[in-house]
């Protein structure tokens, strides 16, 4: 596994990958905190605080992650590589769990420049130091844990297909229904009494959770369960097309 994850760091980094989505992450935030005016604009608000940034980064990741992952074995399939994976002493999970440990660690890497906000917000107010860090360090958190389940989603799509446009297409459509159709299903007239319980299904719900700074067991229970959900996913979605090429 860890050659997998070596292989995939090396790959994002020996290309312009990994740079370019740690730069347009950091630069779309940048551009609605700083410069376009409106309601997200910190300086036009005149309130200092992070919530731009942890309203804006699932949708910013819903396609950057997919962007990141749509190569990941759709690439393999088509190159004929997959094959050459297969003959090395590696198992389809150590194959999955590679591929998804590298895209979560790209995206730790997105995040982490993102400090520089926090500095910025932290000096900038009128009483400086006046930041919720519990809620600012649980979105941070809860940011991370909801790109790693993107990024589990992703592979999945990506194992379907060897086409790269079609996984991406497909990784997006998972991740927007995780994040925002399980929240616009609880609205639906004929759901008002388990309304609740089609929320606590989706992301978003657990995501806003954290961003309160409680870190819940339920809520890492949930996106850890997501993530391995997707990856096993993907690894029977990789037993089937060895199944099928032994028949």
């Amino acid at each position: 596994m860890f050659a997998i994850f070596r292989k995939e760091i090396s790959g994002f980094f020996s290309t312009l990958t990994g740079y370019l989505v740690i730069i347009v992450f950091m630069l779309v935030n940048s551009l609605f905190m700083w410069i376009l005016p409106g309601e997200w604009n910190i300086l036009e608000s005149g309130y200092a605080s992070l919530d731009t940034l942890f309203q804006l980064s699932p949708w910013i990741f819903l396609f950057l992650v997919p962007a990141i992952t749509m190569k990941m074995i759709s690439e393999e399939k088509r190159l004929g590589t997959i094959e050459l994976l297969y003959s090395r002493p590696v198992t389809e999970r150590e194959i999955v769990y590679g591929k998804f440990f590298a895209s979560v660690a790209l995206v730790f890497l997105a995040l982490l420049p993102c400090v520089i906000f926090y500095v910025t917000i932290y000096i900038a107010g009128e009483t400086p130091g006046n930041l919720d860090r519990g809620g600012t360090f649980g979105s941070f958190l809860g940011l991370f844990f909801l790109a790693s389940i993107y990024a589990s989603a992703g592979i999945f799509a990506s194992s379907l297909t060897s086409n790269q446009v079609v996984a991406f297409v497909v990784s997006v459509f998972i991740c927007f229904f995780l994040f925002a159709g399980f929240d616009s299903f609880a609205y639906l007239p004929g759901l008002k009494k388990v309304d609740e319980f089609v929320s606590l299904l989706g992301v978003n719900e657990h995501y806003r959770s954290m961003s309160r700074g409680v870190i819940d067991f339920r809520d890492l229970v949930y996106f850890a369960t997501g993530a391995v959900i997707f990856n096993e996913a993907s690894r029977l979605s990789l037993l089937s097309r060895k199944w099928k090429r032994r028949s």
